[in-house]
């Protein structure tokens, strides 16, 4: 299970991306004169070094802590990755009305199943992802608001809730749920980009639907398994999206985390 969620009244729902505002004052023009030259500036100086500018900061699309419970599903199908094992196919989908279209949420899924490090990478499974309207799919990957991941998760005995709101995400059945909070802001002190958070969230809920469990860190300044709950602690290990390192599978000993309050 992975961590909590977050999404609002079905009526208000529209896909908002965050809203930039530039503006520019004028003043009234004034001579300054100009000042000194230092010694720096003079011809064949060498210029003092500057350090480069900070990178920005991602602003976040607003959105709904609950969604109507409806889907958009990703059309046409990915190239089948892997190369043995038992093929299984997936479906994509966005919950309607939220500000992450279902075409770039489903190139991450895919771009994160198919590569090497992913479950494929033990060469016991293959993964494709086939359109919406397809029947016998082995699972679905949705992109949910907490309020929805917290009715999906509940559904199965899961309480997702943690610091009063639904946190984490979770798999339901052969669903991965994944958090919409989670998946635009990841977690504090990650220590890795959201980006690499997501795929974290894909792998680790998708693992549960091929039957993994939770495991712990397996010690201090290690990578932690993906099969950990890294939304709620990293236990002293470091940040990992990915079940295989160095073409083996990477695990640590079994167990949950409870999260304290």
């Amino acid at each position: 299970m992975l961590g909590i969620i977050v999404l609002a009244a079905a009526g208000v729902l529209a896909a908002v991306s965050g809203v930039y505002v530039a503006f520019r004052q004028t003043h009234p023009a004034t001579f300054v004169a100009p000042a000194p030259r230092s010694s720096s500036d003079a011809p064949g100086a060498t210029p003092a070094p500057t350090s480069p500018p900070a990178p920005p900061t991602p602003v976040v699309p607003s959105y709904a802590m609950n969604g109507p419970g409806t889907y958009v599903y990703a059309a046409g199908s990915s190239p089948v990755a892997g190369t043995g094992g038992t093929p299984r196919t997936y479906r994509v989908a966005v919950e309607t009305g939220i500000p992450v279209p279902v075409a770039d949420f489903a190139a991450l899924v895919d771009r994160t199943l198919a590569d090497p490090r992913s479950w494929i990478g033990g060469g016991n499974v293959r993964l494709q992802r086939v359109p919406g309207g397809t029947t016998g799919v082995n699972f679905t990957v949705l992109l949910v608001t907490p309020g929805t991941a917290e009715n999906l998760c509940g559904a199965v005995g899961l309480d997702i809730v943690w610091h009063g709101e639904p946190y984490s995400s979770c798999q339901s059945g052969q669903r991965a749920v994944i958090n919409l909070s989670r998946y635009l802001k990841a977690v504090p002190d990650y220590g890795a980009p959201v980006a690499s958070y997501d795929q974290y969230a894909v792998n680790h809920e998708v693992g549960h639907v091929l039957g993994y469990d939770h495991e712990l860190c397996p010690g201090k300044g290690m990578p932690a398994p993906v099969m950990q709950q890294q939304t709620f602690d990293l236990q002293g290990c470091v940040a990992n999206s990915w079940p295989y390192i160095d073409d083996k599978l990477y695990s640590g000993p079994p167990g949950r985390i409870v999260p304290s309050d």
